[in-house]
């Protein structure tokens, strides 16, 4: 093997007219090898990362469906008991609209579809100034309660699991979250979308005043 090499690397060596020793022909060798794999491995990086970005940019428009909770339901009858599922989902466009939805049925997977189907017909457009929001808002339902803030490019969304959900559905990219009072998903949830739909820009309020004063 190591004989293969070195012809390989002496007939390299006879065609670009160069005549050194072997000793530093293979240790020439080793460090080209070693560039080239950096430079491979920069590439396949690269590509993976355009790949990335193309799925990501497919993604939006595209409405896309989160399972927020499947709840057990129990009811008793005369003829004994009766077994339901209630399911919540977030359905969303990552491109402003969103919107939570609810369903319920005998089979999870029809649970779901409904809350799917419920979310459809009950979108709610939100504003996006970049990838954050307008301004810090703070939305209520129950006694849940999501404080949600701008963030700076390249932030992320810094937020809990269902937060997450709504917010990435919605097509924001830097948002911070935080949550008080009740943790219940789907309380959550609705107070996220409850916050949301209160945010406006700065255009939207100057037309508002704009209204008011004629």
């Amino acid at each position: 093997m190591a004989n293969e090499i070195i012809e390989d690397i002496t007939a390299k060596v006879i065609a670009d007219e160069k005549l050194v020793s072997a000793d530093s022909v293979l240790k020439t060798t080793q460090r080209e090898l070693q560039g080239d794999a950096k430079v491979a491995a920069k590439t396949a990086l690269y590509k993976k990362g355009q790949s990335e970005r193309k799925r990501e940019e497919v993604g939006v428009g595209e409405i896309q469906t989160k399972l927020i909770s499947i709840n057990r339901i129990t009811k008793v009858v005369k003829g004994g008991r009766t077994l339901r599922f209630n399911a919540t989902v977030i359905v969303g466009d990552k491109n402003g609209r969103v919107a939570v939805g609810n369903g319920k049925a005998r089979e999870v997977t029809e649970a779901i579809k409904k809350a799917e189907q419920d979310g459809r017909k009950n979108f709610k457009t939100v504003p996006i100034v970049g990838n954050t929001v307008p301004h810090e808002v703070i939305g209520k339902f129950g006694t849940s309660k999501v404080i949600i803030m701008p963030a700076s490019e390249g932030h992320g969304i810094i937020a809990g699991g269902p937060v997450r959900a709504v917010l990435e559905l919605a097509g924001y990219r830097d948002v911070t979250a935080k949550c008080h009072g009740s943790t219940n998903s789907t309380n959550v949830v609705k107070a996220v979308i409850d916050g949301i739909t209160q945010l406006r820009t700065k255009e939207q309020i100057q037309a508002l005043r704009h209204g008011n004063k004629g």
